[in-house]
């Protein structure tokens, strides 16, 4: 049941709009980038994401944590949100499985959130008036002080907060694989794993000439957080590595393979992040419903010259989802076909994957 903590709070966004709650989790002040998330469930991999890193998040859904909370869920080793909204959340879950609450997880990874919050009202602000700066307080905070802090935010550097700070290894039986990790979420690494793939986990700087000495069959590229024009390094890596490896992109590494091979990217108003965009497969005349979590798209004018082939589009704004070059061996898709939170209509795409590495019996999923 929302509002029992008592404990008043408040979120102001970069305009000066103000919308009140109650302190849910750790107590504090926190600024970042308010947005909005419409998954109905999945709250806890959001909240693990490293491509939220640096975003307060609002769930839409009215009613979150009725099944509690499960390491087993996390897509990291800690949360990435600055900060966590929600309408009501639910103090005595009901699941097998369940280890605490949703304000029991908060508080124990030191997460400041709100609940009590009019979630409607602020979606449909953020709708209308495109993402913005923010900052919450869970207990004492004035209006001015929020302001003010939101003001200052910076979402720069962010890929450079997630990354690894060192390779590691998951070893298997099959093709070699580098990841140069941006941010990637567990979800991906256990559906590379789940093919038997030997993965090498790569820090996000880590130089084109590393990579290719490692010979790798394939080189993936990780989803992660922030404005895609920021990862100079990355693009510049990828740059080399096009033509020597087949790469396949998720999300942000979608955006950093568009822009290597010389397309531009753009900031959408709101984004999309979800467990429910649907996605048309423009080759095989079929759409998927999909998770996403970006702010970000590749501008369709700019594909020119770039060698790329547009092969998914979003059904809701004409966005452009999937695209592919098959003479350099290189796909890319801006959503996230692991799921981890939402479905999983497109894991196939791993192993279309290993497919281009040229090992056609893989092992399945």
């Amino acid at each position: 049941m929302a509002g029992v903590s008592g404990m008043q709070g408040m979120v102001v966004l970069e305009d000066g709009t103000v919308f009140k709650g109650e302190a849910l989790g750790a107590h504090g002040i926190v600024s970042g980038e308010v947005v909005f998330t419409t998954s109905m469930t999945g709250y806890q991999e959001v909240l693990t994401d490293p491509s939220y890193c640096g975003q307060i998040v609002t769930m839409t859904y009215p009613l979150i944590g009725n099944y509690g909370s499960n390491h087993s869920y996390s897509q990291s080793v800690s949360p990435w949100v600055k900060g966590f909204i929600v309408h009501e959340a639910c103090d005595f879950p009901s699941h097998g499985r369940s280890l605490g609450s949703v304000g029991d997880y908060l508080t124990e990874n030191n997460v400041v959130g709100l609940e009590s919050v009019d979630t409607r009202a602020l979606t449909r602000h953020l709708r209308e008036r495109g993402t913005m700066r923010g900052a919450i307080a869970a207990g004492p905070g004035g209006e001015e002080e929020l302001l003010a802090a939101a003001l200052g935010v910076d979402m720069g550097g962010l890929v450079q907060q997630v990354t690894t700070p060192r390779p590691y290894r998951i070893f298997g039986n099959g093709p070699k694989v580098a990841v140069l990790d941006f941010g990637v979420k567990t979800g991906i690494l256990k559906e590379l794993a789940a093919l038997d793939l030997d993965i090498a986990v790569l820090p996000a700087t880590c130089p084109a000439d590393v990579v290719l000495d490692m010979e790798p069959d394939g080189v993936l590229l990780s989803n992660g957080p922030g404005d895609p024009t920021d990862a100079t390094h990355a693009i510049e890596t990828v740059k080399r590595l096009v033509g020597q490896v087949p790469i396949f992109g998720i999300c942000l590494g979608h955006q950093i393979l568009a822009l290597a091979l010389g397309a531009r990217t753009y900031k959408l108003k709101f984004g999309h992040r979800g467990g429910n965009h649907p996605v048309k497969d423009l080759e095989h005349s079929r759409t998927y419903i999909t998770s996403q979590n970006h702010g970000y798209a590749i501008d369709w004018d700019s594909l020119k010259g770039t060698g790329l082939t547009v092969t998914h589009v979003n059904q809701n704004d004409g966005t452009i989802e999937g695209v592919r070059n098959d003479s350099l061996k290189v796909f890319s898709v801006q959503y996230h076909p692991e799921g981890c939170p939402g479905p999983e209509d497109s894991r196939q795409l791993f192993q279309q994957f290993v497919q281009n590495m040229g090992f056609l019996d893989a092992k399945t999923a």
